[in-house]
């Protein structure tokens, strides 16, 4: 029985029927065939979908061509990985499009030397920008986001999508998403400004577009010595967005003994001889600090290439809808470099 609060006579995009909408609730359930659709306000949320233009045999040479694209994959997986299974899932992702307007304001650093200064600046950014994340939950999959740049979007069909493949529900929040999708944009348009300290940030979006789109992805699954692998491709440009592989032995070895070699050179060789053999009265000990971190960050990411390589993991991202680009493809140890570097300024 429908809560007496509820409106009646929206229709259910897949079977007709008629859905209750509770007031309030965003995520509503067809009681006759059980899909998901979300609702926001009176227009609700517009739905679309990618189109598949890459298909199972375009799929499975990209799978092979991602057993072979580095060192440190196993050399034997490619001739012995067997694929056990490829089919489609069409995963749902928020998105949001719009023309950014920002004003920064804030302060950056001229000159050099003793001419080193800081400056006012007040920048202004026009730029057309989009973003995009998951709508629910991907840990199976490991594709977080998707690069809808230049990929046509078609109206939602349910039927077309059931047919083709598995298709996952929305389970988050589009007021959620609205706000992720907003601080996207503003850390955009602080990075854009390019502004040393930035004091104050105005951001707006004009005539922004949202929707949830339903993407394909092809999943590939193998077997490789008694372990289960996984890679998910791209159902639209055929390029690999996330897979595992089983790890190269030697390269694990050789990266370690290297890293460690050439860390502790960095570490304790490099320093010693940069302040020994400078004739200059002023040192450069904020080099030769500089050097024993790097030395350091080197040692660690050798040691985490060793320690964890023994699967191999690639995760496809991309720049310009990643927030945290720097933090997430560099080691804590390489940031302290430049964090170092930059105080020594």
């Amino acid at each position: 029985m429908s809560p007496p609060d509820a409106l009646k006579g929206l229709t259910c995009p897949r079977c007709g029927g008629m859905v209750a909408v509770p007031e309030g609730q965003a995520i509503v359930i067809c009681p006759f065939c059980e899909l998901r659709s979300v609702v926001r306000g009176t227009n609700g949320v517009r739905r679309y979908q990618v189109p598949i233009r890459t298909n199972q045999t375009q799929a499975e040479q990209s799978f092979r061509k991602f057993l072979i694209s580095n060192m440190a994959i196993a050399p034997t997986a490619r001739g012995e990985a067997k694929l056990t299974e490829s089919f489609i899932v069409h995963l749902p992702f928020w998105a949001t499009w719009g023309r950014a307007l920002g004003w920064v304001f804030g302060k950056k650093q001229v000159g050099s030397g003793d001419n080193k200064r800081w400056e006012a600046r007040e920048i202004k950014v026009v730029q057309e920008m989009a973003w995009n994340s998951a709508a629910c939950e991907v840990g199976e999959f490991g594709v977080t986001q998707v690069s809808l740049e230049g990929r046509p979007l078609e109206p939602f069909a349910a039927d077309l999508l059931h047919r083709s493949g598995m298709v996952f529900e929305p389970t988050g929040s589009a007021f959620a998403a609205q706000e992720l999708a907003r601080q996207h944009f503003e850390s955009a348009v602080s990075r854009k400004a390019d502004i040393d300290r930035v004091s104050q940030t105005f951001v707006r979006i004009v005539r922004p577009r949202r929707g949830l789109v339903y993407y394909p992805l092809w999943v590939m699954r193998y077997d490789f010595r008694g372990r289960i692998f996984q890679v998910v491709i791209d159902g639209s440009s055929g390029e690999v967005l996330y897979g595992k592989a089983p790890g190269n032995v030697l390269y694990r070895a050789a990266v370690l003994v290297g890293g460690m070699a050439a860390g502790a050179f960095i570490l304790v060789d490099l320093p010693w001889l940069i302040l020994n053999s400078s004739s200059n009265s002023n040192s450069p000990a904020g080099f030769a600090i500089a050097m024993l971190a790097a030395g350091l960050a080197a040692m660690y990411f050798s040691y985490r290439t060793y320690r964890y390589g023994e699967h191999y993991e690639y995760r496809k991202r991309y720049a310009e809808l990643d927030n945290n680009a720097w933090s997430s493809v560099v080691p804590d140890s390489v940031r302290q470099v430049s964090n170092i570097l930059k105080k020594l300024e």
